[in-house]
């Protein structure tokens, strides 16, 4: 099966017409929305905590221990609200440009943090309540600051060029000329 044609299948699905003609889409959009805010968020609490720019009296660990099952609440939101936008109009997103980047940066967002689990993290009680950070954890908070921040900008953007046909049909005068 071609890539063209399982986004066609997934377009033509039911949960697909019913995000299109049920009224639903804006209440999913809504939700999806405030789910990635509050994924963004908690992650960014702890990545500021790895930057030593907030809560540096508090230890790593406890911080995120607290945020964690938030963030992870948060992400399973934006992830099925996010699937059944993505039905509606799978074509049109799969060729969407900022769709495109929002998954690259989500997969490097999910690479950075893997990266830090299974490097930085290992030496967490050597530095859990030292300030400054060591310079890996600075990094991989860096980096996920920046990732996600990437996903939010293009996931606002991605409203803004999905589907849109701006060219002018026959026969139209937009009478600009002389």
């Amino acid at each position: 099966m071609s890539a063209r044609s399982f986004l066609e299948l997934v377009q033509g699905s039911a949960v697909a017409e019913w995000m299109r003609y049920s009224g639903a889409a804006p209440v999913v959009e809504s939700t999806h929305v405030v789910a990635a805010v509050m994924l963004f968020g908690t992650v960014l609490v702890v990545d500021l905590r790895l930057l030593g720019v907030a809560d540096s009296g508090h230890a790593f660990t406890g911080i995120s221990r607290q945020t964690l099952p938030l963030t992870w609440l948060a992400f399973a939101v934006a992830v099925i609200t996010g699937w059944l936008m993505f039905t509606a109009s799978a074509v049109a997103y799969f060729g969407n440009t900022a769709f495109r980047l929002k998954a690259l940066a989500l997969c490097g967002a999910g690479l950075n943090m893997a990266l830090f689990h299974l490097v930085t993290a290992r030496r967490v009680p050597a530095w859990d309540q030292g300030v400054p950070m060591p310079r890996a954890a600075r990094i991989a908070g860096f980096v996920s600051a920046l990732l996600w921040a990437s996903v939010v900008l293009l996931g606002r953007w991605i409203g803004f060029t999905k589907g849109y046909d701006f060219t002018i049909p026959p026969g139209v005068e937009l009478g600009f000329g002389p």
